[in-house]
């Protein structure tokens, strides 16, 4: 079995990370981490890719920034794109150049990065997404290469670098607003469970209805991992049931504009007949119509506080992993009211 980087690592007793500075000879490396690495690797017969080496000195000081699985709503969905930009703010003030890898399946997205780990083109990744059982998370643990988790680490939290809200307590005070206005039949939608954030607010949903002594009904919770012409169908089933809900929170603002297209189809009127809570406080929640209320998560400040922990990690080897809280803020418009009496 060919020796790794994690060997050499382990030997020297150094973070994988620290070993791949090593052998591209970046200056953040002390003398001696370097000796110490240099006997290890000789020690294990490692041989670094000297090639890939010298083209991190030309290219270096670049971060790749992984989106996930290119789904059209991934481009449409302006949380990743204002992540973005708070990651370039920040690059561009710091002198980093980042560069976009994305795909239209997981395979692609981990071919583009082991090209730039193989090449050096990158001394590290930022994830914009945390989901269960994630083979790119997965991958670039495996391969000692540095990353930064915009969401919660699913595994490893303790040696994981991650940026995130305080996604239970958003999803319990979202559904307190709801309840404190006096709705009682609440639903929660979500497109995709796996997705931690999605999880987590539906937790924080869950708990507000345990405080306040209301049951959780199953039918109420809603997976949409469907495609997005089936959507209408699920929440028309929902809305026009006898005992529908009078009100909905929702894990995002795009899933939010189906679910006002679907009260529009059963001439439901937003907020009399349903009220509509959704995340992200984007450009889609600003423009429909009623305006929607919705918790801004602060994505452009994840993005310059991933891109903060990124730079300090890549220019400081051996920090400890650290974890970021982003605090949210819930920004009341026009589409929730308390129920109307013939709810």
């Amino acid at each position: 079995m060919p020796v790794t980087i994690k060997d050499v690592a382990a030997l020297a007793g150094v973070s994988p990370s620290t070993v791949s500075r090593t052998c591209k000879d970046h200056p953040s490396i002390s003398r001696q981490t370097k000796e110490k690495v240099r006997r290890a690797m000789a020690q294990l017969g490692y041989e670094p890719n000297f090639q890939a080496s010298n083209l991190a000195s030309q290219n270096s000081r670049t971060i790749g920034i992984i989106l996930p699985v290119s789904e059209q709503e991934a481009y449409q969905n302006s949380f990743y794109l204002e992540t973005i930009r708070g990651i370039s703010q920040l690059c561009n003030q710091k002198q980093y150049i980042n560069t976009v890898i994305t795909g239209e399946n997981e395979e692609e997205i981990l071919d583009g990065i082991r090209a730039m780990a193989r090449s050096g083109q990158a001394e590290g990744f930022i994830v914009l997404y945390s989901r269960k059982h994630d083979p790119i998370v997965e991958y670039l643990c495996e391969e000692g290469l540095l990353y930064v988790l915009i969401g919660k680490a699913y595994h490893n939290a303790n040696q994981t670098i991650y940026v995130d809200n305080d996604n239970v307590l958003a999803g319990r005070e979202a559904a307190s607003y709801l309840i404190e206005m006096g709705h009682r039949r609440i639903a929660y939608i979500s497109a995709d469970n796996t997705l931690l954030f999605a999880e987590d607010r539906k937790t924080g949903y869950a708990a507000a209805l345990l405080e306040h002594q209301l049951p959780i009904r199953p039918e109420y919770c809603i997976e949409m991992n469907c495609r997005p012409e089936q959507r209408s169908a699920v929440l028309e089933s929902l809305l026009s049931s006898p005992d529908r809900p009078t009100a909905i929170l929702v894990s995002d603002d795009i899933l939010a504009m189906f679910v006002a297209g679907a009260c529009g189809n059963l001439r439901l009127s937003i907020p009399k007949d349903l009220s509509i809570l959704s995340f992200n406080n984007s450009l889609f929640a600003q423009l429909s119509f009623p305006q929607l209320t919705s918790v801004d998560v602060n994505a452009r400040q994840l993005g310059i506080e991933a891109a903060a922990q990124m730079i300090s990690h890549i220019e400081n080897p051996g920090l400890p992993a650290t974890k970021i809280i982003v605090p949210h803020v819930l920004v009341e418009r026009k589409s929730c009211a308390p129920p109307s009496s013939e709810c």
